[in-house]
């Protein structure tokens, strides 16, 4: 069947990263197809990508761009799959040709959180305790506010790192507090570190939900549990990624909030050990989002973030 045409399908397929986490995003999302067509038969297909292959190496120094979404794409443009459900923090800010984020859900927490070992706060842990992350991002912001703190590669499934923190490998460690609430882990985090504190990564907690332009029956089916606000700060978010040319994997965090008609973005680009530290805020209609994401972007390179950046991506 051509894929343009829109009458139903009586099957779905939809493409995943094995990790733990992904298939339980996955699984969410093929509850909400289920729920809203019972009759289609909706299958996961579980992809390995590049970035789950590499375990050993930090994520920026093999090029950040689509680490875990690459192969996905390609699944998608194959005819493989239907639909691919992302981590939007993992979607690089420019998309394939033929393809689109037709649907994002609402947000879990997007905040960052820290577990430690013995149910320390960022302010309590000891002077030099080693915390393990594999984000130059958390990795800025962290030794930002604690410049005396000893920051460790942390690579692994969510589990992995939940039990290297608990067998006192680490002092601590920093995940996004989404993952953890999704997979019922909650209950381990000693700390939600304050937006302040811990600018999240762009998209950070949100799902991005990728198919072909051209397949309107997929879209209109997961269109239907599209979240307007989370769609509205995730543009504004990427759009200050895609002003910066940033990958997912360098220290660049951005966060937008919206009251009513009105978005506040704060950006935010870091020297890996933080002393370089330039932040900007903007506010502006919620149908503006896009623009004001360039402008943060902007005014975060007129500030300074320039030279960081190109030292990180001289240095991957």
């Amino acid at each position: 069947m051509n894929q343009t045409d829109s009458r139903a399908r009586s099957t779905l397929i939809v493409g995943t990263r094995g990790s733990q986490l992904a298939i339980w995003q996955a699984e969410w999302v093929q509850r909400q197809l289920k729920a809203l067509a019972p009759d289609i038969s909706v299958i996961l297909k579980r992809i390995q990508t590049s970035g789950d292959k590499i375990q050993d190496v930090p994520l920026a120094k093999i090029g950040g761009k689509g680490l875990f979404v690459k192969e996905i794409e390609e699944a998608l443009l194959r005819q493989d799959i239907d639909l691919a459900v992302h981590s939007m923090k993992d979607v690089p800010s420019e998309l394939p040709e033929g393809l689109e984020i037709v649907c994002v859900p609402e947000r879990e927490d997007p905040r960052d959180a820290l577990i430690a070992h013995e149910g320390h706060i960022l302010a309590t842990l000891p002077v030099g305790a080693r915390v393990g992350t594999s984000s130059l991002r958390r990795q800025a912001q962290l030794l930002h506010a604690r410049p005396d703190l000893e920051i460790a590669m942390l690579r692994g499934n969510v589990d992995t790192r939940l039990r290297k923190v608990r067998e006192g490998h680490y002092d601590a460690i920093i995940l996004a507090a989404s993952g953890l609430k999704r997979l019922g882990w909650d209950q381990e985090v000693t700390e939600y570190l304050s937006v302040d504190v811990s600018v999240p990564a762009i998209g950070q907690g949100s799902l991005g939900l990728e198919g072909r332009k051209d397949d309107i029956w997929v879209r209109d089916l997961v269109g239907q549990f599209e979240h307007r606000s989370t769609r509205i700060a995730v543009t504004a978010e990427r759009a200050l990624l895609a002003g910066l040319e940033g990958g997912c994997q360098v220290p660049i965090a951005g966060y937008a909030t919206i009251h009513g008609d009105t978005l506040t973005l704060v950006g935010l680009v870091a020297s890996l050990d933080g002393k370089r530290y330039i932040r900007q805020v903007l506010s502006g209609p919620n149908g503006e989002a896009a623009s004001i994401g360039t402008r943060v972007a902007e005014q975060l390179l007129d500030g300074g973030a320039k030279p960081i950046l190109q030292e990180i991506y001289g240095m991957a």
